[in-house]
């Protein structure tokens, strides 16, 4: 009866009051003991106000059955894909729309559809990889943001090739302490690409000086994700390097320069194809022929051999015990003593010379820098002391 006089006075109410009213009868629907004639009568009267011209109405049973898990399916459906003020909330929050379902929204709904799916708790990574893939720049925000994002490393990778030379994308990206070793440096990829064009652009830089610079940062950068790699991240960022023709003889001498071992040894593993533990004995022994047959069956220029045997030889004598940095920056007496090596060792070929003094020039002033830096913060320390002495 009460149902009734509703449905005659809701075609005549303003949308204000309509929706109020919408509002009260689907809290009834879900908080109230309705008989099941009441009940299906309520549900008669709330698919009907579907077709209500004001979109008031609809939000009204959308923000009552957006979280409720006994909201009727077949409304909850329709006002999934209705305007986007309508559909919002229950995209982001009810638990009656399946995989499928969001999958679609995302394939088919704009933007703020897509980020209202990315904010939801439960997003498993079926819907994850739907985003990833064709849905919009801030839909990808939403879902690096989202904790509860269940997102594939392919995923990761897809957001970084569509979306990573917007600066908003990386940075949230960057922040990530899990984020894979191989999408951490595709990012690193976008933004040298990035700076690369502007730099050109604005006539700063000539294109091949560039390149140049952009080519050393990405090498400095790569030894640095490495650095903090293990196992099977190793082996992924390794693959990666050589799929994305990065994993040239420069870098992997930069790492050998640099203390990362291991880096270094993931390197000829790949190249080479030879099991781990060959190649580690290959490189312990150390012996000429040995280094030459494993760089040459790593594929590896003949004309860098020089650098390497000197390398491998210089780690034996003075190792990396006590260098600064970690396995990340090159190591001025290392780096010399390869360029030593070199200069004397008529096989070396010129470019291979030319890449070691540019690393010799950049270790040198990575030191300086170091030990201004020390020197500074002592300083620092010193003037705190002396102000205390004073005060005392």
């Amino acid at each position: 009866m009460i149902v009734r006089q509703f449905i005659s006075w809701v075609r005549t109410a303003p949308p204000s009051e309509r929706a109020e009213a919408t509002r009260s009868l689907a809290r009834a629907f879900i908080f109230s003991d309705l008989s099941d004639d009441d009940r299906a009568a309520a549900e008669g009267a709330l698919l009907m106000l579907l077709d209500d011209a004001s979109p008031l109405v609809r939000r009204a049973m959308a923000d009552v059955f957006a979280r409720a898990p006994s909201a009727p399916p077949a409304i909850v459906q329709a006002l999934a894909v209705d305007q986007a003020s309508v559909a919002m909330p229950v995209l982001e929050h009810s638990p009656l729309l399946v995989d499928a379902d969001l999958v679609d929204i995302v394939a088919t709904g704009e933007s703020d559809l897509q980020c209202a799916v990315a904010r939801r708790i439960t997003l498993p990574s079926s819907v994850c990889a739907a985003i990833a893939e064709v849905g919009s720049a801030a839909a990808a925000l939403e879902l690096i943001e989202n904790p509860y994002a269940e997102l594939a490393p392919f995923s990761w990778d897809r957001i970084v090739e569509r979306h990573g030379h917007l600066a908003a994308i990386r940075e949230a990206m960057f922040a990530l302490d899990g984020l894979p070793a191989k999408t951490r440096h595709a990012l690193v990829a976008k933004l040298s690409d990035t700076l690369t064009r502007f730099v050109v652009a604005r006539n700063w830089l000539s294109q091949d000086r560039a390149e140049r610079v952009a080519d050393e940062a990405m090498a400095r950068s790569t030894v640095n994700i490495a650095s903090r790699s293990r196992g099977e991240e190793m082996r992924d960022l390794v693959h990666h390097l050589r799929e994305a023709g990065q994993l040239t003889a420069g870098l992997i001498l930069r790492a050998l320069l640099s203390g990362n071992l291991a880096l270094f040894d993931q390197s000829l593993v790949v190249l080479s194809g030879l099991p781990e533990s060959r190649v580690a004995a290959l490189v312990e022994d150390g012996a000429d022929h040995s280094v030459n047959a494993l760089l040459t069956r790593a594929g590896l220029p003949s004309s860098t051999f020089p650098a390497f045997r000197a390398a491998l030889a210089a780690r034996n004598e003075i190792g990396f015990v006590g260098s600064v940095g970690g396995a990340v920056r090159l190591r001025r007496r290392m780096v010399e003593r390869v360029l030593t090596s070199c200069e004397t060792d008529e096989a070396a070929s010129e470019p291979l010379l030319i890449l070691l003094r540019r690393f010799a020039t950049e270790s040198a002033r990575e030191e300086a820098r170091l030990f201004c830096d020390e020197l500074a913060e002592q300083g620092m320390y010193a003037d705190e002391d002396e102000y205390e002495a004073i005060a005392a």
